[in-house]
């Protein structure tokens, strides 16, 4: 029997407010309003491709909640696990706009938020199974002392069940208390996924390692199945059960708001890889859509639909 759905994920979305203008935060008077959150931004974009998708949060019932609701329901993503509690609040966060190609400024208003008091309690094991696959990330892990034995519940059940189980570190320090307890939990959780997707400089924190390859054989060689290791503009490493590669990078006119750009990658890789095509041609997928986000102001503005991936040829 099929699975009802295609991919889950947990997280916290926040209303994102973008600047109208370059600068700092401070001088700018203008904001457009987005929607913002590393597994939010895979489930709009891999809904974008046409699969199904599930998530999981908590949000207010305030104007902000009401908003990521309505925006992720358009996306057709299956929002029935969004528990709205009138008590709590949703967070949000600011963003700047650069025009040198750096990370923009960014400044989160998420301390308390109605995401950050998801429990075990909140998954529902069935529904859950009811996926081919999980994709889970370091931010969800991070947001409070409870999401964190959340995030292993869902990786343990759905490994357990012989699910698929990808895994994108997506560093947030400020949300740990310590370095050294955010590579432990980290790394801990890597270590349940089978798809490892780590940046260059993440890895190299998290591993001590320095190359992409040493990188890779870290987590290979700690249960995972896949490791591609993010390179920027130069592309990815992958190491996987059928074999090793290096994919070059898309050609990028103008980077616009870094912000995202893993995410998108993570998105083809995950599509692809559902859709049955070979490693290297999933982390291609994924080079190209993480050069599309960087090109365009917004955390999920360049996620592709189906048809403009067929029409790329990916």
């Amino acid at each position: 029997m099929r699975p009802a759905l295609d991919v889950i994920t947990f997280g916290e979305a926040m209303m994102l407010l973008v600047a109208d203008r370059p600068g700092p935060l401070e001088l700018a008077e203008t904001f457009h309003k987005r929607t913002a959150g590393a597994e939010t931004n895979v489930a709009i974009g891999l809904a974008r491709l046409g699969l199904r998708v599930g998530w999981a949060s908590r949000l207010g019932t305030d104007s902000m909640g009401r908003y990521l609701l309505a925006a992720m329901t358009k996306e057709g993503i299956d929002c029935s696990h969004v528990v709205c509690d009138a008590s709590q609040k949703t967070g949000f966060q600011f963003k700047g706009q650069v025009t040198d190609g750096s990370d923009p400024p960014v400044e989160y208003h998420r301390k308390g938020s109605a995401a950050s008091h998801m429990r075990v309690a909140d998954i529902d094991e069935a529904w859950l199974l009811s996926a081919r696959h999980l994709h889970a990330t370091g931010v969800f892990a991070a947001v409070s002392a409870s999401t964190l034995p959340a995030a292993r519940k869902t990786m343990d059940l759905m490994r357990g069940a012989g699910r698929s189980v990808s895994f994108d570190p997506n560093l947030r320090p400020s949300l740990w208390a310590t370095p050294e307890l955010m590579r432990e939990a980290i790394n801990d959780l890597a270590t349940r996924a089978a798809w490892v997707l780590p940046g260059l400089e993440e890895g190299r924190f998290l591993t001590g390692e320095a190359s992409p390859e040493a990188i890779a054989r870290y987590y290979r060689q700690r249960g995972a199945k896949l490791v591609v290791v993010k390179l920027g503009s130069e592309g990815a490493y992958f190491d996987g059960e059928t074999g090793s590669g290096h994919v070059a990078g898309f050609p990028v006119i103008k980077v616009v708001d870094t912000v995202g750009a893993g995410d998108g990658f993570a998105v083809g890789v995950i599509s692809a890889l559902l859709d049955g095509l070979s490693v290297f041609d999933a982390v291609r997928r994924g080079a190209w859509i993480g050069a599309r986000a960087v090109q365009v102001l917004g955390d999920s503005e360049g996620l592709p639909t189906r048809s403009e991936l067929l029409a790329a040829g990916l």
